[in-house]
């Protein structure tokens, strides 16, 4: 087997390529966020893109001056090109998008901060004032944010203390936050998701109704089965899909009801839904009512599938 000459040509090829990727490497680097970009660096990269259509990774100048003074757009796109960049004088910056009263700068600044390896979640910094803001601040306003940026920080301390919300805070907005919270962090809160399906306040129960959907291996039927007799129509609507989604059979006969007698046709075509997804035969005669004389046409075609399904 012959050994290749340190000069021969495959070694001249190997060491070409190498170089190319180099002068490559070197040339991503030049772009900048501010839109300054050495020529030859985007042609050699992008090719005939237009160097206003390249994305720029932000520098933390951008970042700090969009956070102070720039629009929704404007913040979302720096802080989303700043995702890896290190600046801990961005975080005074950042952090008071928190509480911005445009919910899409308080997601992606909840976003961003989550990602710094230092200057966020170190005693006394963001996510420990964040959790105590929550925990205290008089503004319900300011608590409900931080309930909703404590879910999107996905740090398990939020468990906790979005839990506690739920059975202690005395503003029905702050508990609806919380318990939106609990889904984003797939956890029930040891039963605080049970609780807040109890709670007095509509929105929420809805809350946690939809966090039931993201929490993995949530499966208090009863809790949720307690709802079909509440007497918003849009929990009780919205008890039923997630009972559909869990396959409730064992909550078919009040199912049933629903679907034959409540006054909305929003929640009985809901109802009709689940019980051909339930595929219990109990159903048969009731669906069968249904598509013969209920007053709604898509209750009617519902129930007409959903008797196919048995």
């Amino acid at each position: 087997m012959r050994t290749m000459k340190a000069n021969g040509p495959m070694t001249r090829i190997a060491l070409s390529v190498g170089l190319s990727l180099v002068a490559a490497v070197a040339y991503v680097g030049d772009a900048r966020s501010d839109g300054e970009t050495t020529p030859g660096g985007v042609a050699a990269v992008y090719g005939h893109v237009a160097p206003d259509q390249v994305e720029f990774l932000s520098t933390p100048e951008r970042i700090i001056s969009v956070a102070s003074s720039g629009g929704a757009s404007a913040i979302w796109e720096a802080l989303e090109h700043g995702e890896k960049v290190e600046c801990l004088e961005c975080i005074p910056a950042v952090s008071p998008l928190l509480y911005h009263e445009n919910p899409e700068n308080r997601e992606i600044a909840a976003w961003w901060l989550r990602r710094r390896i230092f200057g966020v979640f170190g005693p006394g910094e963001v996510y420990e004032q964040t959790l105590n803001t929550l925990k205290s601040d008089p503004s319900p306003q300011r608590r409900a944010y931080a309930a909703s940026a404590i879910g999107e920080f996905l740090a398990a301390p939020g468990i906790a203390a979005c839990a506690q919300a739920i059975t202690s805070d005395a503003d029905p907005t702050v508990r609806a936050a919380a318990a939106s919270a609990l889904g984003r962090l797939n956890d029930d809160g040891a039963g605080a998701i049970a609780r807040a399906l109890g709670d007095g306040d509509g929105r929420v129960k809805l809350a946690a109704l939809a966090s039931i959907g993201r929490i993995t291996g949530f499966a208090d039927k009863d809790s949720v089965g307690n709802l079909l007799t509440d007497g918003d129509a849009k929990v009780r609507r919205r008890a039923v899909e997630v009972l559909d989604g869990m396959y409730a059979r064992d909550k078919v006969a009040g199912v049933i009801t629903l679907a034959k007698s409540d006054p909305d046709a929003d929640v009985r075509l809901a109802a009709c839904h689940a019980l051909g997804k339930f595929g219990d035969p109990s159903a048969k005669s009731a669906l069968e009512s249904i598509a013969a004389n209920d007053a709604n046409t898509f209750v009617r075609d519902q129930a007409t599938i959903a008797l196919r399904r048995l």
